[in-house]
């Protein structure tokens, strides 16, 4: 049986599965056999040891079976059913808060039930509050199976029953249709079977002791987490020659319009910052596309080593697309490159969705005549109607926002005379190697690892909320010192779900406690001309204070800004944290950001605050961060799909990534139809195309 078989038995086909389920479950992903297969555990527990009602201790789990001796629905400020079972070893209460008529009608006197749940204690006994039940007619009729019981990640009206009942589905089709193995035999380095390890991983028997039992458990997800990590490879060697089987234009060395620009320069580029120019100059004198990234921590000068990339394109008569996720910073990008081009005679135009459609008009008719020698702007750049004139390199920033399908698919756009673009690809978040093995692999990868002379490392303090009086009045000094201040918020309503303080409300509290200072409002819901007003106006030192969302979190350079408020800081990661907090120290002032967070603080927070108090290396913040949260989360893509794994975790399976790779070469030299196969099995084509 192959992988397409079991993906296209739909959970509809299932039994015992309403259309409200089908709803619930396909929110969560889950459409057929095979997503079912792949939503794996996320621990296990074992409810194999039935203990007397008599023995129960409270505040432990337990599994219990009792006949059912009387059921009823009391009214106080809520209904609840209550009912009582024995074992002959004493009476266990059973509470539920929501039920319906047919949990009444199934715990009736005279039937047995197996419950499992945490035991609470009251003024009237022992008890359980909705646990896991299973009701039975006949007392021989239970069984305790000797498996580890499974806990999956659920959704509203989806419960662990539900799930476990449908994956036992699941896996009954699979024992009747053999699953083909993949990975050839060759390969196959004492790895259990694939249709194995889905059993052990899903209902892993408990006939042995746990130290064995949990070999079991490794290997089976050993062997499931080596196949995964094999199509990702698979797909970037996939994408990498893709990429090198389609011709560009070469684009020779031309330093006259680079030079002039440098020589406007109050500074030198680093040594860094040169190593990497010429690696992209070199990549732009192929024939055939780069694909290059360019990583670096904040401040480390990317957009200029971009700028200077792309005055190698211009000065050869040819066009430059410069691609940003957000309107904002596609804003703050246009007023660097202008600051740096008009000297040169250069037009930078600007498209974004914000635009006024006359605007917009005239803008394109400039950049398909040629007028405009680079544009910058979000994803309207790349929509169906957009005409360049001999595109020849494009520039994506803040490039975690897309996966290999999106830059292939923008790459594919530029498409004129049969020559395919170059691409320079950019990243502030600094890329953990074991992640860019497996995410990154179809790029060559460049780094600035050097800042630039005279930055000041930024001192961070974390503070408590009830201490914002005074931070308030640090805000207020520093400002008649005649520096600047950002206040950021991370969202721009408020929320009673997260507790977060709106931007604009603060903007209203802090004009009111410091009335002297001129204080700016800039959040992604303004319209593009007040926002840039703003921005200009603190950037000329009209606006002292700027209460800000998180839209300020990259391509904002304000050198006299040397001090950063956080609200909710806890609520944020750390790659985010770092990436805000490098909005100040972009000079030789004395740079602080200030963490204000809500007490108290979880485990997680509190590592995550002494983190970010302690790490200045962006390198070791995402790492630490990928640690955390995954990579997903980490370079914000995890509702997208684009960097999740189903069962790979790129820190703990970092051992693995060295000879997976090695296996993937192989597989896609010598079996490229079983390569197809494995990327088929583990990737979504919404996030992978070869097609391209």
């Amino acid at each position: 049986m192959n992988t397409n078989s079991l993906n296209n038995t739909l959970i509809y086909n299932l039994k015992k599965v309403s259309l409200f389920q089908i709803k619930k479950l396909a929110k969560m992903g889950l459409h057929t056999v095979q997503d079912l297969l792949f939503h794996f555990p996320i621990r296990y527990e074992d409810r194999t040891k039935v203990q007397l009602i008599k023995n129960l201790v409270f505040g432990l789990y337990a599994t219990v079976i009792g006949k059912v001796v009387q059921t009823k629905i009391i009214y106080n400020r809520c209904r609840i059913m209550i009912c009582q079972i024995t074992d002959g070893s004493g009476i266990l209460t059973i509470k539920f808060f929501h039920f319906n008529a047919k949990m009444k009608n199934i715990l009736i006197p005279g039937r047995y039930i197996v419950a499992y749940g945490i035991i609470n204690n009251s003024r009237y006994g022992i008890e359980l509050i909705h646990p896991e039940y299973t009701a039975y007619k006949i007392k021989s009729n239970i069984i305790i199976k000797k498996i580890l019981t499974p806990i999956y990640s659920t959704t509203e009206g989806i419960n662990q029953l539900i799930l476990r009942n449908l994956i036992d589905q699941a896996l009954i089709i699979l024992d009747n249709n053999q699953l083909n193995e993949l990975i050839p035999k060759k390969l196959n380095k004492n790895l259990i079977s694939f249709h194995e390890a889905l059993n052990i991983i899903h209902r892993p028997i408990l006939n042995t002791n746990y130290e064995e039992l949990e070999n079991q458990i490794n290997l089976a997800t050993n062997r499931l987490v080596f196949e995964e990590l094999l199509a990702h490879n698979l797909k970037m060697l996939i994408a990498r020659d893709t990429i090198l089987s389609y011709a560009a234009l070469p684009i020779p060395k031309d330093h006259k319009l680079i030079n002039n620009l440098l020589s406007n320069l109050p500074f030198a580029l680093t040594n860094a910052q040169k190593r990497v120019l010429k690696e992209i100059e070199q990549d732009l004198s192929k024939n055939y596309p780069m694909a290059r990234l360019l990583q670096g921590d904040v401040g480390s000068g990317k957009t200029l080593v971009a700028a200077l990339s792309a005055l190698n394109v211009i000065a050869y008569g040819k066009q430059v697309a410069f691609m940003v996720p957000t309107e904002f910073l596609a804003e703050q990008h246009v007023d660097n490159l202008r600051q740096w081009f008009t000297p040169l005679g250069i037009q930078v135009g600007l498209l974004v969705g914000k635009q006024k459609s006359k605007e917009r008009e005239i803008q394109r008719e400039k950049i398909v005549d040629g007028t405009i020698s680079i544009v910058v702007g979000t994803h309207t750049l790349f929509q169906q109607k957009m005409q360049f004139n001999k595109l020849a390199l494009i520039i994506i920033d803040e490039q975690h926002r897309f996966g290999v399908h999106q830059r292939l698919a923008l790459w594919k756009k530029g498409e004129e005379n049969n020559f395919r673009p170059h691409q320079l690809i950019m990243t502030a978040t600094p890329i953990p190697r074991t992640l860019a093995m497996i995410s990154y692999a179809d790029l060559n990868i460049s780094v600035i690892d050097e800042l630039p002379p005279g930055r000041t490392p930024v001192s961070t303090i974390v503070v408590p909320d009830i201490r914002r009086n005074e931070i308030i009045t640090r805000v207020k000094n520093i400002c008649l010192e005649g520096r600047q201040v950002y206040w950021v918020c991370p969202i721009i309503e408020e929320s009673e779900l997260l507790e977060a303080q709106a931007a604009e409300v603060n903007w209203k509290i802090l004009n009111n406690a410091l009335p002297d200072l001129k204080i700016g409002l800039v959040h992604g819901r303004m319209k593009l001309a007040d926002k840039q007003l703003t921005m200009n106006n603190f950037k000329n030192k009209k606006l002292q204070l700027l209460v800000t969302t998180t839209v300020i979190e990259v391509g904002v350079d304000i050198p006299n800004a040397s001090l950063m408020i956080i609200e909710n800081a806890e609520r944020l990661g750390l790659a985010q944290l770092h990436q805000l907090r490098g909005r100040v120290g972009r000079s030789t002032l004395m740079s602080y950001c200030v963490l204000l967070y809500k007490p108290p603080l979880s485990k997680l927070a509190k590592r995550r605050l002494a983190a970010i108090r302690n790490i200045n290396d962006g390198f070791m913040i995402a790492k630490l961060d990928l640690e955390i949260r995954g990579p997903g989360e980490l370079f914000g893509t995890k509702q997208t799909g684009i960097l999740e794994f189903k069962i790979a975790n790129l820190l703990r399976h970092q051992f693995m990534i060295s000879d997976t790779h090695q296996t993937a070469c192989y597989i896609y030299q010598y079996y490229p139809k079983k390569a197809k196969n494995i990327i088929d099995r583990w990737i979504s084509k919404k996030f992978f195309d070869t097609n391209i």
